[in-house]
């Protein structure tokens, strides 16, 4: 009787890591040479990592306002995910993340484009409400300067 051999089943991921805002430089390279290393081992390949730098946390996690985040695609086997996710609940500087199985009928490089566009629309709300959060405090301290009228 033939053994049957397992099939490797490689699917596309999407990630998102929230790190420590105080994590040097080297310590998040060292965060993302493991996650590589291990996705390597289990026979996947990263297509692109992103860092979205500092931003604001809408709540605040271990009483940190805000954190750096990383977003990053791969290929890789379930296992593959399942260690990642081992290791980075023990990593200190990882305060959260999120692994999630991209659709298999959308190419990783349509994913991207898709995932720019949104990032891009992103940036431009903040910097709108930024510029209005400045319009609004400019012309509230124009009126507290100002002389009272007789």
């Amino acid at each position: 009787m033939q053994a049957l051999t397992p099939v490797k089943i490689i699917r596309n991921y999407e990630g998102v890591v929230i790190v420590d805002a105080q994590a040097t430089e080297d310590e998040q390279k060292s965060i993302f040479k493991k996650n590589q290393e291990i996705i390597k081992n289990f026979e996947g390949e990263v297509n692109h990592l992103d860092t979205w730098g500092r931003r604001n946390l809408a709540n605040p996690i271990k009483k940190q306002k805000n954190a750096i985040y990383f977003h990053m695609t791969f290929t890789a086997s379930p296992e593959a995910v399942a260690e990642l996710e081992r290791t980075m609940k023990i990593n200190d500087k990882v305060l959260r993340f999120m692994h999630t199985k991209m659709d298999d009928r959308l190419s990783i490089t349509k994913h991207l484009e898709q995932y720019r566009e949104v990032m891009t629309e992103s940036i431009n709300r903040e910097k709108e409400r930024e510029a209005k959060f400045q319009k609004k405090k400019a012309a509230f301290s124009n009126k507290k300067s100002a002389p009272p009228k007789s």
